[in-house]
This record gives C-alpha cells, structure tokens and sequence, in this order.
C-alpha cells in the first residue's frame, strides 16, 4: 500500500495529479511530498516528491508546471541542471552514512524524474527521465532499484532519525548480558519513524494541528523535527516551539540544532526560530512574556501570580489578566508557528493567547498526553481551548480532506516504556484494581485502541465490563527481545527513610559497576515536591558514602537541564516530567496512593513510572505502600491485562469530583471535619458518647451518606 505524507509543496495541482497516478500503480512503499530539504555547499535545497518502494527504488522528483510552447533547448538546459542538483544533493546526503555505502560507491541507486502535467519528447542525446500523465508508468519500470537489506536504513537517513541515536559508546560495556548491553543494542534499533511519526513530523496543514500521543511515542522528538523542518522551508517565519518544563530547554534545543544541520548544513537561525518556555523567567523571557511586552504591557512574574492567583492558578491568572487588556484590541501577530509542548499541562487562558498573537493561518501545534498532567483537570475542548468566534463557533476546527495534511494525528506505539510498565502506568493512574476502585479513566471509549490497546473481551463502552491489553504492535520488539518483565517492574516497601535511602544506593552501585550503566542512566524521582530537596540529602549523602556523585535538578545545576555526566540525577516529578532514563527510582511511592487528591498523585505516578526506557522500581514506606504493592501484584496476577467495568457518563463525573485537586481551603475544611469525625468515633469507642446521642435528623443523614457496600 502506498503511504503519502504531506509536507509543503508549492506546486500543489500539479503534485496532486502525481500523487494520483502513483497511487494508481499499486505501489507498496513511501511519497514524501516537499520533503526531505537537503543542504549542500550552499544553500537548502528542496525536494518537491521522493518515493522509496520496492517496485521502482529510490526516485526523486522534480515538478514542472505545463508549457504554453514547445520546449526548447534553454528549457532542457534547466532540467538538466536541476535533475544534476538534485542527485548530487541527495547523494551527498546519502553517501555520510556509512550503512548507505558499497566500498567507496553509494548502495542506493538514485533516480531522478522530472515530472510534467503534459507528456513531452526528451530531444536525442539528453540522458534525462522525464514523465507525463501517459508516461509515467513506464518511466518508472525502467528505474533502478535497491537490495531491500538497505531500505531500513534508507528510511533512517531520510527522516533524520539517524541524528537522535543517543551519542553514547558505551565503551565501559564489557559483559553482553549486563543493563549497559541491554541498553546498547536497544538504542541501536531505534531508527525509524513509524508511520503516524512520520506524518506528524512532516505534514503541517495551513492551520492547527493536534498530536495526541502515549509517553514516550515520541511527541517531543516529532515537534523538534517539526520545528526544524519548517524553518528550512520558510526561513523569514517566526516560529515558537515552547513547552512547561523548563528542564526541556536542554532536549530540546539540542534536537532542533541537529536536524536543523542536516537540512541546512547549518545552525538555526535562532532570532526566528526560538525554543522558548511557555512562561520564562527574568533571564529568558517566555511566549507569555513576549507576548504581553509586544502590546506594551508589564510582564507578571511568579510573586506576583502566586501572590495574587495562588500557586495552582498562577499562570492562567495571569494570562487571563493579558486577555482581558486586550479584549477588544486589534493585536498584531508575532508567530507565523507555534509549537506546543506538554500542552495537558498549559490553561486554556494561554492557547486564547497563542491564537490572537499568531498569524492568520494559525498554524498551531499541540501535543500532549493527558495522563501526565500533574493536576487533575482534563484537556477542554476546541471550543474552550482556543474560544468562539462572533457567531459562537469554535474558532479552531479539525477537519481530515483527502490528499491533504492530517489535522488530528494519536502516535499509538510507545518506544519508551515496556508493555508492561505502561500496562502498570495506566493501571494504577486509574486506579483499576484499587481496593476503593477507580479514581478515572478516558470519556471517549475509542481512545484506548488509538493509544494501542486491544479488546480481549467485552466492550469499552460506558456501563460495560471490559478486558483490554497492550497490543503486540503497539511496542517495538526489542522489549521483548532483551528484557523481562520481572525485572523490568520491582515495588518494594522498606522500613523507614533510612533503609529507602541505603537500599537505592546500594542498588545504584550495583547498577554503575555491575550492570556496566553510566550515572546519567539513572534518574530518581521523589513525587512530593514540597519535600523532595529534604528527602533527597538522605540518598545523595548514602551515595557520596559510596563514592557516588549526585546532584538535585534545578537545584545543584541549572533549572534548564536534568542530566549531568558522572551525576546520578534527582527530581521532584515536575523537573523530571519530558525527560526519561533507561533505570528509574521512584522513592517514597506511597504518597501517590491515597488522600483527597487522587487524581494528582495518581497522574504524579503514571507519570513518574513512564519516565523509565527499562528498567522502573518503586520504592516506599508505611501502609500506603502495602496497597500500592497489593495493585501491583494484581496487575502480574491479571498477566498486565486491564479487567474492569467502565462507569457510566454520571459515575465519571462523580469520580472526578470526589478525587479532584482541592484549593488550601478545602483541604482545611476537610482536615477540620475529619479531626472531628475522629474525635467522634473515639469518644464512641471509650464509651463516652452513644450514636444515640446524635439528632435523628443527623443519625438519618449518615444513614443515606454510608449504605451498604458504599462505606470503601
């Protein structure tokens, strides 16, 4: 079957007739339409169509627009010049990857075809292959084709994944059963896009689009690519990629500067292309702030949002408050393109902003996981999340138009995580085999085979009993190749803040000497962030007993970045959420098991265990933790299937309302009423009160509150 990815192409009717009479051929390959943009010496050169299949080889295009006279010998001058452009260019390209090359040849026979809405006469003694309508389908059986062995790392070369292989060596690994073997053959697989990648990286409507996706399937990775690729084609454009943690600064910027030389042999120009935080701070001014000065006003700063909005609101209270100086207001754009990062995690007061400060076309990208929102609301919808307009509509629809980039595109492979700890992610985030039941789950039933799970019986449906797992294409085969799902999940309580702290250090020398992994393999993430810098010195002071360096991110180094070499990293769950580790502590885990705001600390968790590439344990203290490993078993018990009934419209909105995040006051009410429940129960208990002491109207009242079977 023949798969088409849309990039930019500026001959669109004709590309579109190319692309009919390719798919007219029963082609089972790839047509990339104005993609890739290659550079050479001197500047970037673009390339209109590229197939890659089995029947034809590797061609590449060149599109002309019809004659309104014959052609004359000027004309094939110019289509010589731009077929040898674009074979040296894409040899060139090509030939720096050492798995492309045969000795000193280039393996992939390169076929370069100008194509023409009309067919044409090529004159005696020109070596040119050009194509109409009637001839295109006996130009390209005389093509040259390429031994398949090389078509995955043809495709690797082409969609610049080659650029993200992880740089490390791993010269230390000497054993090829240790974690740094592992670790080392599964980074070496990781080289191709699949097809939703694909799409997402490269298709760009002339709108919005919206990349919903799984940790670890590679949102991030697309929007720097993205990013890159549209600065190449429109380098006069403004473009905005930000995001909400600012540890991602570092990932990020490093991403785009890399597949920006492999399009333009060349840094970024970063006065129009800016990595630039949703907020910023006083140093490194964010969208919000440059946004606010664009219309001569003050920019807020964290005092003064907290201050005024509380430390949950802060930042939509202050974009609310520039939405309101402006309402009404003519505001000149200053983004041609804004890509979103981590946009679960942005209010909607911010995408109102985005919309009013981009361009027309409103080429506005968002990607986000709404599981790893680390409150507890939900993504609104386009109606609340960009606004209407004067006449009540939506003011950003997403439509699919045959032949056109995709607007909404799920990536529902998950190359981060095993199966199995994203089984256990979403089993516990939900709360599926929780003694009290479940804390959440989707609205819409068809979100989990788009996220890559599949029905083994009954339905998803609302009211109905259901069993669902991880489907086997749903994850790359390495996991199951190279890991273990005994090893790859271990939930372990231990004694008391001393024992955690002993046990992980113990269990991270292990891994530095005898599982052959580096410290910045290692990532410990403590999810209570209003204690995690002083449950942190008890780990890094049992590691430095051990000759072990460590470091707290955004404390001991810049809020910027997480990893350091030769430092074993920790995080609180906000400096460690966009980033991952092939072994992952979560220490004091039992935090994320109980209290009012079970759909925090449950986000908190799912979101803490898929930062793992391999390897997650979870550790913890106390009682909490006895139901936490009691969840755990019950997901191995269950061979990591999800069994469960899906509630009901009613039944959601009730979950969400008992778990919800609590603003300080309610949280003191609660603690207020719960003192005095206790202090009621007690005085039961010794004998100093009876129930019958109670009113009746409020002995009737606890009647209706805890019937039977409603009192877990």
């Amino acid at each position: 079957m023949l798969e088409v990815v849309y990039g930019q192409t500026k001959n669109p009717i004709v590309t579109s007739q190319l692309v009919d009479l390719i798919g007219g051929l029963n082609v089972d390959g790839t047509l990339y339409i104005g993609y890739p943009v290659l550079s050479s010496a001197d500047e970037s050169i673009f390339v209109e169509a590229l197939l890659i299949c089995d029947q034809f080889g590797l061609v590449v295009f060149s599109i002309g627009n019809g004659l309104g006279q014959p052609p004359n010998d000027e004309f094939w001058n110019r289509v010589q010049e731009k077929q040898d452009t674009l074979y040296f260019a894409i040899q060139t390209n090509l030939g720096r990857h050492l798995a492309l090359r045969r000795r000193r040849d280039l393996a992939i026979p390169i076929n370069v075809i100008s194509f023409f809405p009309d067919d044409l006469q090529v004159p005696a003694g020109r070596d040119l292959l050009v194509a109409g309508p009637g001839t295109l389908s006996t130009v390209l059986g005389g093509c040259d084709q390429f031994d398949p062995q090389y078509q995955r790392h043809l495709n690797a070369a082409l969609q610049r994944v080659t650029t993200i292989k992880p740089s490390k060596k791993r010269a230390n690994v000497a054993r090829g059963d240790s974690r740094g073997a592992v670790m080392r053959e599964i980074e070496r697989e990781i080289a191709n896009l699949d097809q939703w990648q694909k799409r997402a990286a490269i298709e760009t409507p002339a709108g919005p689009q919206r990349i919903r996706g799984l940790a670890g399937s590679g949102k991030t990775v697309v929007l720097a690519l993205k990013a890159a690729y549209l600065h190449a084609q429109n380098p006069d454009w403004n473009i905005a990629l930000t995001f909400h943690t600012r540890s991602l600064y570092q990932q990020l910027t490093d991403l785009v500067r890399r597949f920006s030389f492999e399009h333009s042999n060349d840094e970024p120009n970063w006065d129009r292309l800016k990595i630039i935080h949703a907020w910023g701070s006083a140093a490194k001014p964010g969208v919000y702030a440059l946004m606010a000065e664009s219309v001569g006003m003050p920019p807020r700063n964290y005092l003064y949002a907290k201050t005024t909005y509380g430390m949950n609101e802060a930042f939509h209270g202050i974009c609310r408050e520039l939405l309101s100086a402006t309402k009404g207001r003519r505001v000149e754009p200053i983004y041609d393109a804004v890509l979103i990062d981590e946009a679960q995690d942005l209010p909607w007061s911010f995408f109102h902003l985005v919309y009013d400060f981009t361009s027309d076309a409103k080429r506005i990208i968002w990607a986000y996981d709404e599981l790893q929102n680390l409150s507890d609301t939900s993504m609104p919808p386009l109606e609340e999340l960009f606004g209407k307009d004067s006449a009540g509509r939506p003011r950003i629809q997403l439509t699919h138009t045959p032949g056109e980039p995709r607007q909404d595109i799920t990536l529902p492979v998950c190359y981060r995580n095993t199966p199995w700890a994203l089984t256990l992610a979403h089993a516990l985030g939900f709360g599926i085999y929780r003694d009290g039941g479940l804390v959440q789950l989707f609205d819409d039933p068809g979100l989990w085979s788009e996220i890559g799970y599949t029905v083994l019986d009954g339905s998803p449906n609302l009211g109905q009993q259901v069993s669902l797992k991880r489907s086997e294409n749903s994850y790359p085969a390495y996991f199951s190749a190279h890991l273990n799902r005994e090893d790859a999940i271990v939930c372990q309580k231990l004694d008391d803040d001393d024992h955690q702290a002993e046990t992980v250090a113990a269990e991270i020398q292990r891994n530095l000497t005898d599982d052959e992994l580096e410290p910045d393999d290692i990532l410990i993430i403590l999810p209570n962030v209003l204690t995690a810098k002083r449950r942190a010195a008890a780990v890094m002071n049992s590691l430095a007993r051990r000759g072990i360096q460590s470091h707290i991110a955004g404390v001991s180094t810049s809020a910027d970045e997480i990893f350091a070499k030769g430092s074993v990293a920790l995080a609180n769950i906000y400096r460690a959420k966009g980033n991952e580790a092939p072994m992952v502590y979560v220490l004091h885990s039992q935090y994320c098991v109980g209290g009012h705001e079970l759909i925090k600390v449950r986000n908190i968790l799912f979101t803490a265990i898929t930062r793992s590439r391999a390897w997650v344990r979870l550790y913890g203290i106390g009682p909490d933790m006895d139901e936490l490993i009691a969840e755990v078993d019950a997901i191995r018990t269950h061979d990591y299937r999800l069994d469960f009934t899906v509630p009901t419209a009613p039944e959601l909105a009730r979950l969400r309302m008992i778990h919800r995040e609590r603003t300080a006051s309610e949280r003191a009410k609660i603690d207020r009423v719960q003192k005095t429940l206790q202090e009621f129960v007690e005085a039961v208990e010794a004998g100093d009160m009876a129930i019958e002491n109670l009113p009746p109207e409020m002995r009737e009242a606890f009647k209706k509150f805890f019937k039977p079977g409603e009192g877990k």
